[in-house]
């Protein structure tokens, strides 16, 4: 057994739970503002007010599983995206204090919808641009981030941030649809078709953009025999993208979230065969970065213990908190 793979796929697992989970959040608070009356902003919020602070473990968990088992990787990533990393953590620090504020107060309540919003979007943007700038490739030399102070800020990784934007609007919309009825949930339906489209757009633009900037990317998507391997990804997101539309013109309550979260399976998944086996593009690879073995048997001793603990933990919070949320009473099963 290779343990430097079980924990590249540990952390990936981790990081993809927490833009599954933290996205739908992100998502309904970049919604915040265009949900109509504020009763439906309450509304909105109490659907997340039960989970979100859970969903970001996941974050604590990949941030910290780099750290420990790639800290060559850690090392050299951070510097590279430290600004849109401070961003993040603002923009989250902000969101989570609106959480709290926003019900003490009916004068100040449009301040704390507004940092609500703006910690949402820009937590969203920053990772968005951290995911394109370690995507085009990070400076190396020796060991160390040989780049400069604004490598981060290219059009591609701007673009990646403005689809990150967008899909997590799509999830935190068919999460409202899941979540609510009444004139929000058709509020929602209707935001979830139009970030639907603009999420399938910017996935197949960012995923033909992509094979222009590293060569590898090129031949693992369009030389045979890679291409047969791959082949399947973008058919199931065609298949994805059917059943969200589909489901959302039938009014369907449950299914435009899951296709949603399939959708973003799949780009997560499609990320991983670009990478694979490297953890920083080009060309370092998991294995040059590995924390030594000891180190990683210790470290899965305790993931072992704690990932399927958060995992019952996290699944009895929605066990608990499911159906629908009304308006004026929380939740109702």
């Amino acid at each position: 057994m290779d343990l430097t793979v079980i924990w590249a796929f540990i952390i990936a697992f981790a990081v993809l739970a927490y833009v599954v989970l933290d996205g739908f959040d992100l998502g309904t608070g970049i919604l915040f503002p265009f949900l109509g009356r504020h009763e439906n902003r309450d509304t909105a919020m109490n659907t997340v007010a039960p989970i979100w602070d859970g969903n970001e473990t996941w974050l604590i968990l990949g941030g910290g599983g780099l750290f420990a088992v790639f800290p060559l990787a850690y090392a050299v990533i951070m510097p590279a995206v430290y600004a849109p990393i401070i961003v993040m953590l603002l923009g989250l620090i902000f969101r989570g204090v609106a959480f709290e504020f926003r019900f003490k107060t009916v004068k100040g309540r449009f301040l704390w919808d507004l940092s609500f919003f703006i910690g949402s979007l820009a937590a969203a943007f920053a990772q968005g641009i951290a995911l394109g700038t370690l995507v085009q490739g990070i400076e190396v030399e020796g060991r160390a981030y040989a780049g400069g102070w604004f490598d981060w800020f290219t059009p591609f990784s701007i673009v990646t941030g403005v689809a990150v934007v967008v899909g997590y609007s799509l999830l935190g919309a068919t999460w409202l649809v899941m979540k609510t009825e009444g004139e929000l949930h058709r509020i929602a339906a209707r935001y979830a078709f139009v970030t639907g489209i603009g999420t399938l757009a910017l996935i197949g633009g960012v995923s033909l953009w992509m094979p222009f900037i590293q060569p590898e990317f090129y031949t693992r998507w369009f030389t045979f025999p890679q291409i047969l391997f791959v082949a399947p990804v973008p058919l199931l997101v065609a298949f994805a993208a059917f059943s969200l539309f589909s489901s959302l013109a039938k009014g369907a309550h449950y299914k435009p979230f899951l296709s949603a979260l399939a959708l973003f399976t799949l780009a997560f998944a499609g990320l991983g065969i670009n990478f694979w086996p490297n953890i920083i593009p080009p060309d370092i690879t998991i294995w040059d970065v590995a924390a030594p073995e000891s180190s990683q048997k210790f470290l899965l001793v305790g993931a072992s213990v704690l990932i399927p603990l958060i995992l019952i933990y996290t699944g009895y919070a929605y066990w608990v908190f499911r159906g629908k949320v009304v308006e004026g009473e929380g939740y109702h099963h």
